[in-house]
């Protein structure tokens, strides 16, 4: 193969759930496509990297000294969401269930995946809570014993205060879920959070 073409390829298998041969399908497309689709594509990545950088506030990418979200009076309705990336957010803003902020937090601590308190974008967080007036935190976080484990160390973090309520999604049997299909774990969670009609 090619040397240079083996590199992108390599470039392209390290995106996260790309592998190789999804890789080399992506990179053999474009080098085939006659209509200019390669060029166009390298110039709107050098531009975003360029021009997009995550906002000081909240961690949302943006192109400008503050994000939409922070810059939005609507949203400081003292709800803030705790999420692990990007994608979360554009995940809550396609379903239209949450109005308020929104933090990233860049990951979720992992021993195994060596990621540490300093990887994660926290350390403004009790300064952001106090002067945004935020009393709820919403920890979306995936529900893993890591997932647990960040929300636990982000609550110590901000520390005790009695005018702030932490919450974090509900778990459990899946709207339109069929009890075969679902695991034990997500089956006693679902029972043990069960709630009067």
């Amino acid at each position: 193969m090619n040397p240079k073409i083996e590199k992108l390829i390599k470039q392209f298998a390290r995106l996260p759930r790309v592998g190789n041969r999804a890789a080399t399908r992506i990179v053999l497309s474009l080098l085939s496509d006659k209509t200019g689709r390669a060029n166009t594509l390298a110039q709107n990545l050098i531009e975003v990297s360029e021009t997009i950088h995550p906002c000081p506030v909240c961690g949302i990418l943006t192109d400008s000294d503050k994000c939409e979200f922070c810059r939005d009076l609507s949203r400081a309705n003292g709800a803030l969401c705790i999420v692990r990336d990007m994608a979360d957010v554009w995940t809550f803003e396609k379903s239209g269930v949450f109005r308020g902020r929104y933090h990233i937090i860049g990951g979720v601590l992992s021993g195994v995946n060596g990621v540490t308190p300093a990887d994660l974008n926290i350390q403004n967080l009790p300064a952001r809570i106090e002067s945004e007036q935020v009393r709820e935190v919403i920890f979306a976080l995936p529900n893993t014993i890591e997932g647990k484990t960040t929300a636990n160390y982000i609550m110590s973090v901000i520390g005790d205060n009695e005018n702030i309520a932490y919450s974090e999604l509900a778990s459990g049997v899946p709207l339109g879920g069929d009890l075969d299909y679902i695991d034990d774990g997500t089956l006693t969670l679902a029972f043990g959070g069960r709630k009067k009609l």
